[in-house]
């Protein structure tokens, strides 16, 4: 009970220093776009200070379910480059996704049941049916959701573990997209970098990819039930 409190204190203070202090002002494409050239000063000068760094601020936004975690995916391609910023990316997106699980299972199950229950029946069935493809499914379609994914998840019979490893899969293709995108952002300074090639396919790709992986959900489906 005790370690309950402590860690239901621990989110509120995030969330309330958070809103309090407005940080999420640091988390728009404007501000990142405008400071853009300090942040790669320091990253140049301090790489493994701004990775560690940025790892941590991704995890506990998504763990704590703050906003900016879209923005901060474009910010880690645009600040770390594709390559780190995918490892990066990936591991804090899943890491954070999981403890947001971790909390909606033993701290807010009553309000998560409240809030979410409608959609509850159905993910159980989906899981009984498909087991952790489900949820592979649900990551790489990103038609609900990922904060309310990670929430009712956490009312499923599903292992931490098991929720852990098929999101980290899951996720990886659309954190790759939006890496690619944020890099390529990350190289426009004045309008006419728009129409750059780079810039329009990871654009293209942002729109299409959901549309591609659905079909192949469903071609995989269909497969599956033959």
């Amino acid at each position: 009970m005790k370690k309950k409190i402590l860690i239901l204190l621990f989110i509120v203070c995030v969330a309330a220093l958070f809103f309090i202090f407005d940080l999420d002002r640091f988390l728009t494409l404007e501000y990142l776009k405008n400071s853009r050239q300090e942040f790669q000063l320091f990253y140049d000068r301090n790489p493994l200070l701004t990775v560690f760094s940025f790892f941590w601020v991704y995890v506990l936004v998504v763990g704590v379910n703050l906003p900016g975690a879209t923005v901060l995916g474009l910010a880690g391609g645009a600040l770390l480059g594709f390559k780190v910023g995918v490892l990066t990316i990936s591991f804090a997106s899943t890491i954070g996704a999981t403890l947001a699980c971790f909390f909606s299972r033993y701290l807010f199950r009553d309000y998560v049941q409240q809030r979410f229950g409608d959609r509850l029946d159905k993910v159980n069935r989906g899981i009984k049916e498909e087991g952790a493809f489900y949820l592979f499914s649900l990551r790489l379609i990103p038609a609900v959701p990922f904060v309310i994914i990670n929430l009712v998840m956490g009312l499923t019979p599903m292992k931490l573990r098991t929720f852990y490893w098929v999101s980290q899969l899951g996720m990886l293709p659309g954190t790759m997209v939006y890496v690619n995108a944020g890099k390529e952002l990350g190289h426009i300074d004045s309008l006419s970098g728009i129409v750059q090639p780079g810039v329009l396919i990871s654009f293209i790709l942002l729109g299409i990819f959901p549309l591609i992986v659905k079909r192949i959900v469903g071609l995989v489906k269909k497969h599956r039930s033959v």
